[in-house]
């Protein structure tokens, strides 16, 4: 269910980190437990974070939730289209990234998509 080629956290974000960059979204599980997507706030390209880091909030009809980046960097890219149709997380949550990070750590405590399937059972 959740693809393989990712690396999740408890917090149930997702990233996919390949030649120093890492794309950041939400699972299909916190889509599902948020319903609705309707809002999104995003930071601001050059961004410093640090792993754990508030990076924006996501609101759906049920609640309003921060989003933690999974890894240290600078944000290097924002989804603007994203923010502007934020539904799209619903749709296609794996898929539908946020941030874009010059990673400056290996984020080696991140969860595999077997350990994630075991953690949100």
């Amino acid at each position: 269910m959740y693809p393989s080629d990712l690396k999740y956290t408890k917090d149930h974000e997702w990233v996919k980190i390949a030649g120093g960059e890492a794309r950041v979204g939400i699972t299909d599980y916190a889509q599902k437990q948020l319903g609705d997507v309707v809002y999104l706030e995003l930071p601001e390209v050059g961004r410093q974070l640090s792993k754990g880091d508030v990076f924006g909030t996501i609101e759906s009809v049920k609640a309003v939730s921060e989003l933690y980046s999974p890894v240290s960097g600078e944000v290097t890219e924002v989804n603007r289209a994203l923010a502007e149709r934020p539904e799209a997380v619903n749709a296609k949550p794996h898929e539908s990234w946020m941030i874009v990070m010059k990673v400056d750590g290996a984020g080696d405590d991140l969860l595999d998509a077997a350990q994630y399937t075991e953690l949100t059972k």
